[in-house]
C-alpha cells in the first residue's frame, strides 16, 4: 500500500498536466460530432492523447478502417518501444497479466516517471502511478465535452486552438537545441504543406498524410543523422 500511495502521489502531477489537453479533446470531440459519454468512453479506453486527437478527423469524414489502423499504428508505435524499454525496469512482481494492464496505461509522462526511479519499480507502484493520470484524462475529456455543449461556439472555436499551443511548446525547446529535430520537423511541415496546397495531392485523406509526414520525416531523420552504434569495447 505504501509504493501505492507513492505512485499516486507521483502521478498527481501528470494527472494535472493531461487535465487541460483533455479538455480540449473533450470540447473538440463534441465539436465533431461526437456525444459526451462517446468522447469520454474513447478517453477511458485509448489514453493516447495524439492518437486520439488524429482520429478526431478521420472519424468526422468517414475515414476507412484500413486508415485509422495504420494512422494509429504509426503515432502510437513508440509505445512498443517504450514498453520493452520499460519492461527492464519492473521487478519480479510483474507477472504476464500485469504487464498487459500496465501497458495500456503506458504513456509518455508515466514511462519518465517511472523509468527516472533509480530503482527497480513494482506493480503497486506503477498501478499508483498510472491511477491519477487515468482519472484526469478521463475527467479532463468528461468536462471538456460536457462545457462544449454549454459554451457559445465562438468560445468552443478559440479553447481548440490550445491543443496546437501544447504541442508547439513540446516541440520547439527541442528543435532550438538540437539540429536533428529542426530538420525532422521541417520536412514533416513541408510534406505536409505540399499535401495542403498541391492541387493533385489536396485529396488524399488527412490520415495518409499524417502517416506518409511521419514515416518520410522519421526516414529522413534515420538517413541524414544516424545514431552512431556503441563498440563492446567502448564505455
Amino acid at each position: 500500500m505504501k509504493q501505492y500511495t507513492r505512485g499516486i502521489r507521483d502521478g498527481i502531477p501528470i494527472a494535472l498536466g493531461y487535465l487541460s489537453v483533455s479538455f480540449t479533446f473533450g470540447l473538440m470531440a463534441v465539436g465533431e460530432g461526437l456525444a459526451w459519454w462517446e468522447a469520454t468512453l474513447m478517453s477511458m479506453t485509448n489514453l493516447t492523447s495524439a492518437g486520439q486527437f488524429a482520429a478526431l478527423p478521420l472519424m468526422a469524414a468517414g475515414g476507412a478502417w484500413f486508415e485509422m489502423f495504420l494512422t494509429q499504428f504509426v503515432i502510437n508505435l513508440r509505445y512498443a518501444l517504450m514498453s520493452l524499454s520499460l519492461s527492464q525496469k519492473v521487478d519480479a512482481s510483474m507477472s504476464t497479466a500485469y504487464r498487459l494492464i500496465l501497458g495500456f496505461a503506458n504513456t509518455d509522462e508515466i514511462f519518465a516517471v517511472a523509468m527516472s526511479n533509480p530503482h527497480l519499480v513494482g506493480r503497486a507502484y506503477l498501478f499508483g502511478l498510472a491511477t491519477m493520470p487515468f482519472l484526469g484524462w478521463s475527467a479532463g475529456t468528461l468536462f471538456g465535452a460536457l462545457m462544449g455543449q454549454i459554451l457559445p461556439a465562438s468560445v468552443v472555436s478559440a479553447l481548440g486552438i490550445a491543443i496546437y499551443g501544447m504541442f508547439l511548446a513540446i516541440i520547439l525547446p527541442a528543435a532550438r537545441e538540437k539540429k536533428p529535430v529542426r530538420v525532422v520537423v521541417a520536412v514533416a511541415v513541408s510534406i505536409s504543406c505540399l499535401f495542403y496546397y498541391v492541387p493533385g495531392l489536396k485529396n488524399v485523406s488527412s490520415g495518409f498524410v499524417i502517416i506518409l509526414a511521419s514515416v518520410a520525416a522519421s526516414a529522413a531523420g534515420a538517413w541524414l543523422f544516424p545514431v552512431k552504434e556503441v563498440e563492446s569495447g567502448d564505455q
